[in-house]
């Protein structure tokens, strides 16, 4: 049995009355894929800004993260940023992919992560942090 066949097994079934009035069996697709991809979505935003931030607020991470020297920091702060948004999505999938989440959640979570990442990559934010 593939993964797909046992996921499918797994996923609830409920019936659905028809405009004839028969019953039809409907498969309920499980959200946690998507649901994994949104949180990533937001882990990756977050990323940003964390890595952007300490690469401004810090002379050695910023160093650390000049992986090719015309742009400077920005090299490493989305490079980093990609891996945690790939890697973020590759788990939340693997743990997610055929169960059901709380997807209010996981969308608020998502658009908290995005809020960080846009307030840390955010100038005059990240100078009143910084104290500049």
């Amino acid at each position: 049995m593939s993964t797909y066949e046992k996921g499918k097994s797994e996923t609830a079934l409920h019936r659905v009355g028809t405009q004839a009035g028969t019953a039809q069996e409907v498969e309920k697709l499980p959200n946690g894929s998507g649901a994994a991809a949104i949180l990533a979505a937001g882990i990756g935003c977050a990323a940003v800004g964390i890595l952007a931030f300490a690469g401004d607020a810090s002379d050695a991470i910023g160093k650390m993260l000049n992986f090719y020297g015309p742009t400077g920091t920005l090299s490493g702060v989305t490079t980093l940023a990609i891996i945690a948004w790939l890697g973020s999505w590759l788990m939340l999938n693997s743990m997610w992919a055929y169960r059901n989440v709380a997807i209010a959640r996981v969308n608020v979570s998502a658009f908290v992560l995005l809020l960080i990442g846009f307030l840390l990559t955010f100038p005059p934010f990240m100078d009143l942090l910084q104290g500049k």
